[in-house]
């Protein structure tokens, strides 16, 4: 039987430098867990820009269509500012979240024990926190039509259409309910059914989708209501289910809930393969950082948590991914620190290659 296939695109910024801590724990759990994994590597961002002329070659988009999952870093970068917006570093991106039809990315939001003080809330509000939304990423306002920007009586208008197909919201729902069962049966879908008619369609199909999964607790909110409801009382959440554009909003509050970018992994699912794994994306939720790029000062916790994801989601690996996430909570826990994570008082911080040194040491304690 083959390896299991993995296609890394490090991208920009300070993608290499977590890319490159990722791959030594690829490589680590190849010789200590025999577990081993056909990595390739190539361009994404600016970076293919500059090889290529395009943010995604052709070529690259073909190989991640074949893989079991791909690994991305970061993309983007302020030298990329002026290109006009079709080459932009940010359009790979979201060709490769569209041609691979990765209709639902799961955004945890989970806050180490350790790194509670760091969030803007009150320790007793976040500690223990453990929230995964379930935003829909191929339809909604980012892809509806039309779109643009076009001259109506003399002035110019933009427009950006809200559009969902029955089906669209069912698939996403599904997931959502399929990830909800597998944690505390418990799921909020969150729109804006009060002013919108998406938002109707998106009550009523979550609705009856609900029906197949009687044995999950569903809620509604409005989003407005949900964002709120984040901030004041987050832990009365656990799976959130939302559409494109309301959960790009609602998972990035819900991310600095837990006190730091630099923690937090994400997961983009699509249909399953011929081989039944989902095709599947998994990036960190920060952007490339390209003040801090090349000094090695970055965090590379959040990449790595990623392929905690793909250990679990793609591979079927979860009590490997178990493993990985508790090397990182016991690095924490043990007071080391990038930059992102230190208090005035905290010492000095640790070099993007030392926390990686220091999660690898922890899986060697872990046998």
């Amino acid at each position: 039987m083959s390896n299991p296939s993995l296609l890394i695109l490090a991208g920009d910024g300070i993608g290499p430098e977590v890319m490159a801590e990722v791959q030594r724990i690829i490589a680590w759990f190849g010789d200590k867990r025999g577990l081993k994994f056909d990595v390739s590597e190539d361009l994404v961002g600016g970076a293919a820009y500059d090889a290529h002329g395009v943010p995604l070659h052709d070529d690259t988009m073909a190989k991640a269509q074949e893989v079991d999952a791909v690994l991305l870093g970061a993309v983007g970068g302020p030298k990329y500012d002026v290109l006009d917006f079709s080459v932009k570093p940010e359009r790979g991106l979201l060709r490769l979240r569209k041609e691979m039809d990765l209709f639902a990315n799961l955004r945890p939001a989970q806050c180490f024990d350790a790194l509670a003080d760091f969030s803007s809330l009150k320790k007793d509000i976040v500690a223990g926190l453990d929230i995964m939304i379930v935003r829909e990423l191929t339809s909604g306002s980012y892809f509806g039509e039309p779109r643009g920007i076009f001259i109506e009586d003399n002035e110019r208008v933009g427009i950006n259409t809200q559009r969902y197909t029955e089906s669209e919201i069912d698939r996403v729902a599904r997931a959502a309910f399929e990830l909800a069962r597998k944690r505390s049966k418990k799921l909020c879908s969150m729109e804006k059914a009060n002013v919108m008619e998406s938002g109707i369609l998106w009550r009523d199909v979550v609705t009856e989708v609900h029906a197949d999964y009687q044995d999950v607790e569903l809620s509604h909110m409005y989003a407005d209501n949900g964002a709120m409801q984040l901030v004041r009382a987050p832990k009365q959440f656990d799976v959130i289910l939302t559409d494109n554009l309301f959960g790009d909003l609602l998972s990035d509050c819900a991310a600095m809930l837990t006190g730091s970018l630099g923690m937090l992994p994400s997961a983009s699912l699509g249909a399953p393969m011929e081989n039944g794994r989902p095709k599947a994306l998994y990036e960190p939720v920060h952007g490339s950082a390209p003040d801090i790029a090349g000094q090695g000062k970055a965090n590379p916790s959040a990449c790595i948590l990623s392929f905690a994801m793909a250990l679990r989601y793609s591979f079927d690996q979860g009590t490997e991914a178990d493993r990985l996430e508790a090397a990182v909570e016991k690095v924490l826990a043990d007071g080391v620190r990038t930059a992102d994570l230190m208090q005035a008082d905290g010492g000095a911080p640790v070099s993007t290659s030392e926390m990686g040194s220091a999660i690898i040491a922890a899986l060697d304690a872990s046998l």
